[in-house]
């Protein structure tokens, strides 16, 4: 009999690409019965979903109650917080301290959690509004003294940020604006394809990487490779400018600029993944992920 895996996040970016990874994995697809967690179960993607066979459930992150009822019954469950839904920290940490209640009780074997590092702690205190990577590294810290068997997928820099990121100039050339230096190293990810391969290993290889993360990323790009690839497959000329922090600050919401300015400032020191390479997780995929230049290829129209 199959066992039940639970997504969040059904029909956003990063629960949809794990519910389409597994239902075309020929191993998994068998393994695991799907269903996939969603505010509204009306909504056509939703629809389309249980269209698939994937048990489409409705549950609310700040209600243990509904919780209980997605729960029940899973063997591996697949968590995504999403922190801009109520910008705020302590909600947030809140709902994955609730799923992760909930999962201990019910009996969850594993629960794979989307994490990010603690920028405050190891940027030493110089980083103190990141609070989107912050609310999701003490989520991380809680399941893990939770005693629910458990591993962490950290997504990188997403590739499709650059749709909004790489600005039109009047003389229709693309310029990137960004408070670091060249050697600033992105770790590029295409969220919507890539994050059902990185799960897929989470799950695979789910002794071996248990309590431990996996960096999801194609590969580490400076913001000269960046502007130099996106060029060389769009046929678009593109340049990267340093600006300073308070530059940077004046081109955003004030709401989110402090926020934006130290995410950037933690990418270039101490590292958005700390300078670990990739290749150990990238060698547990089945295969290869998304390179900038296919993302660029593929989303040409993006950019008009």
């Amino acid at each position: 009999m199959p066992k039940l895996i639970t997504v969040f996040g059904a029909t956003g970016n990063q629960g949809g690409s794990v519910i389409d990874a597994i239902l075309a994995d020929p191993q998994l697809s068998k393994e695991f019965k799907v269903r996939g967690i969603t505010r509204d179960t009306s909504k056509k993607s939703a629809q389309e979903l249980a269209k698939r066979g994937v048990e489409v459930v409705s549950a609310d992150l700040s209600s243990v109650d509904s919780l209980n009822t997605a729960l029940e019954g899973s063997h591996t469950v697949f968590l995504v917080t999403n922190y801009w839904e109520t910008m705020n920290a302590d909600i947030e940490y809140s709902q994955g301290k609730n799923v992760t209640d909930v999962a201990r009780a019910v009996g969850v074997s594993h629960l794979i959690f989307s994490s990010l590092h603690h920028v405050k702690e190891e940027s030493k205190g110089r980083l103190t509004h990141v609070p989107h990577f912050d609310s999701k590294a003490n989520v991380e810290k809680y399941i893990r003294a939770s005693g629910v068997g458990c591993s962490f997928v950290l997504p990188g820099y997403y590739m499709s940020n650059f749709k909004q990121m790489l600005n039109r100039a009047e003389d229709g050339s693309y310029q990137l604006f960004y408070p670091v230096g060249k050697q600033a190293k992105f770790p590029l990810f295409d969220a919507a394809q890539d994050t059902g391969l990185f799960v897929k290993a989470a799950i695979k290889h789910a002794d071996q990487l248990k309590n431990k993360q996996l960096l999801a990323a194609a590969k580490y790009y400076t913001p000269e490779e960046i502007v130099d690839t996106f060029s060389k497959v769009s046929g678009k000329k593109a340049v990267f400018i340093q600006v300073s922090p308070e530059q940077y600050k004046a081109s955003l919401p004030p709401a989110l600029a402090e926020e934006y300015l130290e995410n950037h400032l933690f990418i270039e020191d101490p590292g958005y993944y700390l300078e670990e390479p990739l290749e150990p997780s990238l060698e547990l995929l089945d295969s290869k992920p998304t390179t900038w230049a296919e993302f660029v290829q593929k989303n040409v129209s993006a950019w008009k």
